[in-house]
């Protein structure tokens, strides 16, 4: 299985690697993109339960506490686009 690797830094720490798995990179894109938990849900064919499980995951290992500190510390590393909708067709409302 592939991931995503980015370094951090920290005043306080030395570096640290950062890896997203696929999925948590998916449900990041889609809720960059503007998506909610349930409609990333309903694109990626799991439950919403699922959806912010990976969530839950990418905060903690960007060291975040919601999802606008988790997109832009995740366009930072670029581990996502930093235009979710670049190539993605857009969000359909």
């Amino acid at each position: 299985m592939e991931t995503s690797m980015a370094q951090t830094s920290n005043d306080t720490e030395s570096r640290q690697v950062v890896r997203l798995t696929p999925t948590e990179i998916r449900v990041l894109s889609l809720i960059a993109q503007g998506c909610s938990s349930q409609e990333a849900a309903d694109r990626l064919v799991v439950s919403k339960r699922t959806v912010d499980f990976h969530l839950a995951n990418v905060y903690q290992k960007l060291q975040v506490r919601n999802r606008v500190q988790a997109i832009r510390a995740a366009s930072r590393l670029n581990l996502i686009p930093a235009d979710p909708f670049a190539g993605a067709g857009g969000h359909d409302s």
